[in-house]
């Protein structure tokens, strides 16, 4: 791949500098812009950089990167001629790879097996759809997949425990929200390892990542929890009407599940090209490309134990900057560390 650097630089911010860049988005990013543009023959770099969500600072880092890529086709000299001069991407000689993506075999036996997975939840409100997507990816995949994806079996326990044999937790938790009742729930606590015995009013039911959880206003914390239906150890649909306080707000769980306190120490790390997978992996307050594939990240945290030992075992992929006095430890801890290998 060949590449022509040079034109314009971004100056502007756009709503999308603040989101967090992970490895994940990142790679995502590079596997669709060379079709993207292909598509359109020229692009604008503030157009593409607005369709993907990212400064035009990280759209030029994406294409910087793209020209390192080796390509592996059919033809071992494929060269792709990339540039970005006056501000205009254009890509040419890209004829091997402006096919559409097609899933392999053993990608569509496992999404096949999710599917599956999911048309089993019960309560699903559009099963009918569900089918149809499964019978439609069958036909694209072929009978290869379709047969080995239907040799697997999953059995998920997601919906915490009835005291009704018949009848899962999600059906009695969705009838209660609809009849506007009490719940009381004996819920396990994995922090202290121990069952809590409390009262909640319903608001919803929701899935993030996989888990299901129940959304409602706790009456032992006075405030919005989430729930994690399995860690519901019982379940009892009371006869008291369930009474949300008109100010409690639904958790915004597009902003992640993870909500720090302000209180929480502010812990800056910088990351390099191998560490980037920390801000995949860990709540992130910030993220911010530092270019050449380097990042530099904020967590807030109310104990900074762990992060000690995150930054031990980064070694030469990440280093902590701030807070100095927590940076000053970790270099201390490192030290002692390197002396006790030396004794040994």
């Amino acid at each position: 791949m060949t590449a022509k650097a040079g034109g314009t630089r971004a100056t502007g911010k756009t709503a999308a500098a603040k989101a967090a860049t992970t490895s994940t988005d990142r790679l995502g990013r590079l596997l669709a812009l060379v079709p993207y543009v292909v598509n359109r023959d020229s692009v604008a770099l503030g157009e593409a950089a607005a369709a993907f969500g990212v400064t035009e600072k990280q759209l030029i880092d994406d294409l910087n990167l793209l020209w390192c890529v080796e390509l592996r086709a059919p033809d071992p000299y494929c060269p792709i001629d990339l540039s970005y001069e006056g501000g205009e991407i254009t890509v040419a000689e890209a004829e091997s790879i402006a096919r559409p993506l097609r899933l392999k075999v053993d990608e569509a036996s496992a999404l096949l097996v999710a599917l599956r997975m999911l048309a089993g939840i019960p309560g699903l409100d559009d099963r009918d759809a569900l089918s149809r997507v499964i019978a439609k990816l069958e036909g694209a995949a072929g009978a290869a997949a379709a047969a080995v994806s239907s040799q697997v079996s999953v059995e998920v326990d997601v919906w915490g425990r009835s005291p009704d044999p018949d009848r899962t937790a999600v059906e009695l938790l969705r009838e209660a929200i609809a009849a506007g009742r009490r719940v009381h729930l004996t819920y396990y606590v994995p922090a202290r390892d121990e069952n809590t015995e409390r009262d909640v009013d319903p608001m919803r039911l929701l899935v993030v990542e996989g888990t299901t959880y129940l959304e409602g206003w706790c009456r032992r914390a006075e405030a919005v929890r989430l729930f994690k239906l399995d860690r519901i150890a019982d379940l009892a649909v009371l006869d008291v009407a369930a009474e949300v306080p008109d100010d409690a707000e639904p958790i915004d769980v597009d902003a992640g599940l993870f909500r720090p306190s302000p209180q929480d120490e502010a812990v800056t790390l910088e990351l390099t090209a191998r560490g980037r997978w920390v801000a995949d992996y860990y709540p992130c307050e910030s993220v911010e490309e530092l270019g050449e594939g380097r990042l530099r990240v904020v967590l807030r945290t109310p104990d900074t134990r762990w992060v000690r030992g995150l930054a031990m075992r980064l070694g030469d992929q990440g280093r902590v900057v701030a807070p100095d006095h927590l940076a000053a430890g970790i270099r201390d801890d490192a030290a002692r560390a390197l002396a006790l290998y030396g004794m040994g």
